[in-house]
């Protein structure tokens, strides 16, 4: 609650009184003015100084007028008793001035009595046996420009019906900052006639916004260097995998990429691909995937993606590529630990339309043919980075003109708010209705259509159809070469 709240809301039930009968008196304000902002669906300090506007107005007693609204909003034909719930108001005052380090005070500028809550003699640090410091206490009080709070509340108040004020005082030799908001009862001719002040110690206020300008300044920082991060793992991440816009032609086969981000963008990821023609006249196919994400993340996918590259030129086989991947992986955890990657690798002879692939504890390629796609039964291996001596089992399948290929990263079908198959299945009819809406062209159509499962993932996805026009010598086209 702020203070220019609290200052009406307090300041509503007139106090703790000069006396019982003005204590029992604002049990009568008090209801009246919450009728009045349930009925009128205002603020309860709306409702307040509307009350003490109309008392104002009508020169009346504030109590007599809030006993004619309680009759008229509460539909009671009999007289209220203005003795009615004292102790619930009295406890309620005290009860939001401890809660919020406020005290609170009235000054009746006809009969110049001054009344200062409990809290206040508190917040003074004044024994309240000696009563409200006087004019000239006040004065003594002051720093800088010798006016009480009082007197310097008075002269703002000339003009204004609400003023807020920040002074420096002395209390028992040690300067404090009171903040004090003040509201102004006024008489039919404007002539202002009693106030009513909430004070606040707020000498501790600028060491805290200190502490909070010291905070919002780390995270200023934190936020830049993460930006920074973001920006180097994109930079990175275009360099080492950039994505072909459209479908590519590589030896008896036609390949199309498509990289999908996470949600959010500082989540740069791991997913890599890789696709190339061999020396022997064949075709290498690789999705994979490294855990995390960050520059970490694609510092080590960068590793693994070349490393694959260079490997090809000594060995095409998918299983005992993964056995070398896998030994890397395993020396690269030393450096960063727990690191897990997964990847499936395939290569195609296009003279005999045979497919060889294994895999390293990765989702299943799934495989379309005749307008019906299933994914592929998975031969043994386990993820890279787990066994340093693990063996990496291989399966051949016929990989015709006509067929469609489709590998992926986990992203594509995994969600913690469903199941495996249930992603699996989803991704399965988009591959039947993209071949069947464009069976000419489905690579781009498949991987137009694809949308990854979560969003918190990245997602790369390689779809690749057997040429129909023969196998053309594209050994030496690389796909992604830098």
């Amino acid at each position: 609650m702020r203070g220019g709240e609290v200052v009406q809301v307090v300041g509503r039930a007139v106090a703790q009184a000069l006396s019982e009968r003005r204590v029992r008196a604002d049990a009568v304000v008090e209801r009246a003015v919450g009728l009045l902002a349930g009925r009128a669906r205002c603020r309860i300090a709306d409702a307040y100084r509307h009350l003490l506007r109309i008392a104002a107005e009508q020169g009346a007693d504030p109590a007599v007028v809030a006993g004619r609204m309680i009759r008229l909003l509460d539909h009671v034909d009999a007289p209220l008793s203005p003795f009615t719930g004292a102790d619930l108001v009295t406890d309620r005052l005290a009860g939001v001035e401890e809660l919020a380090g406020l005290g609170w005070g009235e000054w009746d500028l006809v009969t110049g009595e001054v009344y200062w809550s409990p809290q206040l003699y508190r917040i003074y640090q004044r024994d309240p046996a000696l009563g409200p410091l006087s004019r000239a206490e006040g004065r003594l009080a002051g720093v800088s420009d010798g006016l009480s709070l009082r007197d310097a509340a008075l002269a703002a108040t000339q003009s204004r019906d609400r003023v807020e004020l920040v002074k420096r005082v002395t209390i028992n030799g040690r300067i404090r900052r009171l903040r004090t908001v003040v509201d102004t009862v006024r008489d039919p001719d404007g002539r202002p006639i009693r106030l009513f002040g909430i004070v606040q110690d707020v000498t501790e206020q600028p060491v805290s916004a200190q502490r909070l300008a010291e905070v919002e300044r780390k995270l200023d920082e934190q936020r830049r260097a993460a930006d920074a991060e973001h920006d180097l793992a994109l930079r990175l991440q275009e360099i080492i995998l950039p994505i072909p816009d459209e479908p590519i032609e590589l030896p008896g086969l036609k390949a199309a990429v498509r990289y999908l981000p996470a949600g959010q963008e500082t989540m740069v990821g791991g997913d890599w691909f890789h696709a190339a023609a061999l020396r022997d006249g064949s075709v290498l196919l690789a999705v994979g995937d490294v855990a995390g994400h960050g520059t970490q993340a694609a510092s080590n996918m960068a590793q693994l993606r070349h490393a694959l590259r260079a490997l090809t030129v000594v060995d095409s086989d998918p299983a005992t590529l993964l056995g070398h991947l896998n030994r890397l992986t395993c020396e690269l955890e030393s450096e960063t630990p727990e690191l897990a990657a997964t990847a499936v690798i395939a290569r195609f002879d296009p003279h005999r339309f045979r497919l060889t692939w294994a895999q390293a504890g990765h989702p299943p390629p799934l495989l379309c043919r005749g307008g019906r796609t299933e994914a592929l039964h998975r031969p043994a291996g386990p993820m890279l980075g787990v066994l340093e001596d693990a063996r990496y089992a291989s399966t051949v399948i016929d990989f015709r003109p006509g067929d469609v290929l489709l590998l992926y990263t986990d992203g594509l079908v995994e969600h913690r708010g469903q199941s495996l198959d249930t992603g699996l299945n989803a991704v399965i009819h988009t591959v039947d209705d993209a071949v069947r809406a464009a069976p000419l062209q489905p690579l781009a159509e498949l991987v137009g259509r694809l949308r990854r499962a979560n969003p918190d993932d990245d997602t790369c996805i390689l779809a690749a159809r057997p040429s129909t026009g023969g196998t053309r010598d594209l050994r030496h086209h690389l796909l992604g070469r830098n």
